[in-house]
């Protein structure tokens, strides 16, 4: 194994100090770029003084080590330096999105209980008595003050909780330990091939953790700069703003993607290639996006409790029909229902070890429901795939969403590949849907912008797939409903379907 990956986190440690350690290297270099109409420019010593005097802020309220403190703050640099001056100073983030509902974000905040809240007025302010509230002002006046010293201590102490997307259920808080950074350097190279020279250009909000992971942290602890959109930025921008910015590399969401293919590419001479994560990139996409910029897209499969842990990268190329492969470090199986290792070709369940050092430490206050998600030693992720002779894995999806039809187990994303051949259709969805009791069918629920007829749809199937696995409804849609981060929800569609038809 790779010394890299065969090397335990440090102790004592602390993620924030990790993350900015560059900046004693490059104190003067641009750490974060925010590309607004006036650019806003943050060396990585700004960025690190006004962490440190965050933490001492936050120390001067009376917060102690441990504590909770939840984030409500929009896409601005107020964000990461919030998150990672709680995190220096021993006590516990909690980013959430800027897109909540007062609704949604009072629950969250009722899971959680933090003993305060940073909050920017023009969000949604969670219903919640006992937590203290930082107003976006007092935050500011933070930076200025003096630094405080790292919290340093055991690797395994809580730095931050991230609610799952809520894509197939209620989302719940997973909570991480320092050591979740240490275990990010084994996407360095088997996913981003990134190095201190690189200017990455994520298309996310600041308080998406993939934004936060992959958009920042990760750039930063190897010294490169950060590039982010301003809040409101279209997706049919981000081209224009890639080759202005001169970025060396693009992460986003697949929907991202699917927007930006079908606009005019200008010139990309700095870009080396693009990520993506969040769900699986359909093959057609994969294809546009190189054949608009002669680039190849690499992308990661993770999920809120271990990041990513399965991707490709130059160094380790997969079919765009694969999520890749297990990253260097990791201990990653595709498991049978009785636990034991599935045969090549076969479906099972994506599951991580209990050891790697990158999964979460549980799902806060909720011991059973952690317990609930482990089968022996191994983490069951829900997700299933199959690997081929070479250890690549290919996804099929969710264990909810999987479709019985005539009596087999059907992937919905075998059936959606075979629409997403057509162009005229720009995303789709395969689902099964109950329409009285007993009776269940299968529907393609689709987004297209011109007419397209189904007997063309019907030609698809008729060629490429068993009568079994035939959509016996396709539903043109205006749009397909998805979170705040872009993933399909499929329940919700699902209901949606069965209120139309049933």
């Amino acid at each position: 194994m790779d010394k890299q990956h065969d090397q335990p986190c440090p102790s004592p440690f602390n993620m924030a100090a990790y993350v900015l350690a560059a900046a004693a290297h490059a104190p003067d270099k641009i750490a974060l770029e925010v590309l607004a109409d006036e650019k806003q420019c943050w060396s990585f010593a700004q960025i690190e003084s006004a962490v440190r005097g965050v933490a001492t802020g936050l120390l001067n309220t009376g917060l102690q080590e441990n504590d909770l403190v939840m984030l409500r703050i929009g896409n601005t640099a107020d964000f990461p330096i919030a998150y990672l001056g709680i995190i220096a100073v021993g006590m516990v983030a909690v980013p959430t999105s800027s897109a909540l509902t007062q609704s949604e974000i009072t629950k969250m905040a009722q899971a959680v209980k933090p003993s305060a809240i940073l909050q920017d007025d023009a969000l949604a302010v969670p219903e919640i008595r006992g937590a203290q509230s930082i107003s976006l002002g007092s935050l500011r006046d933070m930076y200025a003050l003096p630094p405080a010293p790292w919290h340093m201590a055991d690797a395994e102490r809580p730095a931050y909780v991230v609610f799952t997307s809520g894509t197939s259920a209620a989302p719940r808080a997973v909570q991480h330990a320092h050591r979740a950074i240490w275990a990010r350097r084994m996407m360095h190279k088997d996913w981003y091939d990134i190095s201190s020279e690189d200017r990455l250009l994520h298309a996310g909000a600041f308080n998406w953790t993939f934004t936060l992971g992959t958009g920042l942290m990760d750039p930063w602890s190897v010294g490169a700069t950060a590039l982010i959109a301003k809040d409101g930025t279209p997706p049919e921008n981000l081209p224009y703003l890639l080759a202005q910015s001169k970025a060396t590399l693009f992460a986003a969401a697949p929907g991202v993607f699917r927007k930006i293919v079908r606009v005019h590419m200008p010139k990309l001479p700095h870009l080396r290639h693009a990520l993506s994560a969040g769900e699986k990139m359909p093959v057609a996409l994969h294809a546009a996006w190189t054949e608009a910029t002669g680039l190849k897209v690499y992308e990661a499969f993770g999920m809120s409790e271990c990041s990513t842990f399965i991707s490709s990268s130059p160094q380790r190329e997969t079919s765009p029909d694969h999520i890749g492969l297990p990253q260097k470090g990791r201990n990653v199986a595709v498991l049978t229902q009785e636990g034991n290792p599935a045969p090549v070709g076969e479906i099972g369940t994506i599951a991580i070890h209990r050891s790697d050092p990158g999964l979460m430490l549980g799902y806060l206050n909720d011991t059973a429901g952690t317990k609930a998600r482990f089968q022996g030693e191994w983490f069951l992720t829900g997700d299933l795939g199959q690997t081929d002779a070479k250890g690549a894995i290919s996804y099929a999806g969710r264990s909810d969403d999987m479709i019985n039809a005539g009596g087999f187990r059907v992937s919905p994303l075998e059936i959606e590949t075979v629409f997403q051949r057509n162009r005229a259709i720009n995303q789709c969805a395969a689902i099964e849907v109950k329409l009285k009791t007993g009776v269940s069918l299968i529907a393609l629920c689709y987004v297209t912008e011109g007419d397209l007829e189904q007997n063309e749809l019907e030609a698809l199937a008729n060629q490429h797939l068993a009568r079994y696995k035939h959509p016996r409804i396709y539903h043109p849609c205006d749009t397909l409903p998805s979170s705040a981060n872009g993933k399909l929800l499929r329940r919700v569609l699902r209901a949606q379907i069965e209120a139309h038809y049933g």
